[in-house]
């Protein structure tokens, strides 16, 4: 039996190494690069398989399979 935990934003906004208020989904402008965040599978996972992402009234689920690869569906 596989149990899916929802997450609300702020749970995992506080694992981000940036301040959700500096966090934009607009491109860079001209001349600068963008910024690439890395956070672990480990870290949002938090010792669990699966993961709900609620993204513009949608959800998408992460999940981690038997061999270590993650999937991302909605």
């Amino acid at each position: 039996m596989s149990i899916a935990t929802t997450l609300s934003l702020p749970t995992v906004a506080s694992r981000l190494t940036r301040p959700l208020s500096r966090l934009s989904l607009h491109p860079a402008a001209a001349g600068t690069p963008p910024v690439v965040r890395r956070v672990s599978s480990q870290s949002l996972l938090d010792g669990g398989r699966e993961l709900v992402i609620q993204h513009e009234g949608s959800e998408y689920h992460l999940r981690l399979t038997r061999k270590d690869k993650l999937i991302l569906t909605k």
